[in-house]
């Protein structure tokens, strides 16, 4: 079975953030992940971490202010020197945390805006954070997000992400494969992770429609993890989902 992570912004969020280290090591997870550790100071995160005999495996590029929409902030022309200060952020974080992977959610293109402009602004800010992180010893990850949650979002399909990625050419720089937003298409997650397998550096889950645990919709998750294994895929797969119920109560699919 592939290596579990539990994303801590999902899973566990009955607790208080302190308390979901704990819970998600009594749950049997060796490592963890969340969207953004920039509201803590680094050393409160790895000392929780540390306590719990935590990796800490991906967090996400700063992706601007959420109470004035944005959802990333890579694809948004005139916004250039805010991400770059968000990759020297992120390097930071990763040093004092230990992860070697950190995600770039690409961000809503804008009304109106040149889909050629929107592109060129998230290729030519991928490769600064390529750089970046190639100096800092980080892999960058891209990461499609589905259009039925987050319409306008600019990288919806896994296929445009691997496009984007060869477009790059950044040895450093890999997919992140989320099943859920590849179901959430109306693509064939267990297909999609054989198609794209030489690009794929981590993977994240939840069932879909609805985004709660395995067996509440319609992906074959099991098929995707006994996919994974046939890959030969080492890296991390995160349950990124809504819990129907209390957490422990959801994780039926770990055992």
């Amino acid at each position: 079975m592939p290596r579990f992570a539990a994303n801590l912004g999902f899973l566990f969020a009955e607790l208080p953030f302190e308390r979901r280290f704990g819970a998600a090591a009594a749950a049997g997870f060796a490592a963890v992940e969340f969207a953004q550790p920039y509201d803590r100071e680094p050393r409160e995160i790895a000392e929780l971490l540390e306590a719990n005999a935590l990796a800490m495996v991906l967090f996400n590029l700063p992706m601007g202010d959420k109470a004035a929409g944005d959802f990333g902030i890579a694809c948004l022309p005139g916004r250039e020197d805010e991400f770059r200060e968000g990759v020297a952020s992120a390097i930071a974080y990763a040093r004092a945390l230990g992860n070697e992977r950190v995600n770039c959610i690409a961000g809503k293109a804008p009304a109106g805006a040149d889909p050629a402009l929107v592109r060129a602004t998230l290729l030519a800010n991928l490769r600064h954070a390529a750089a970046e992180f190639a100096r800092a010893g980080l892999t960058l990850l891209v990461e499609p997000i589905n259009t039925v949650d987050v319409p306008g979002f600019c990288l919806a399909r896994q296929a445009e992400g691997a496009a984007l990625l060869a477009e790059l050419a950044a040895e450093n720089a890999g997919l992140q494969y989320d099943i859920y937003h590849a179901a959430m298409m109306g693509d064939d997650p267990v297909e999609g992770l054989a198609r794209f397998a030489p690009v794929i550096r981590h993977v994240q889950f939840a069932d879909a429609p609805g985004r709660h645990e395995p067996g509440t919709g319609r992906v074959d998750v099991a098929g995707c993890f006994r996919r994974l294994d046939a890959m030969g895929y080492a890296g991390w797969v995160a349950g990124e989902y809504r819990p129907t119920g209390p957490t422990a109560e959801s994780l039926a699919w770990l055992a």
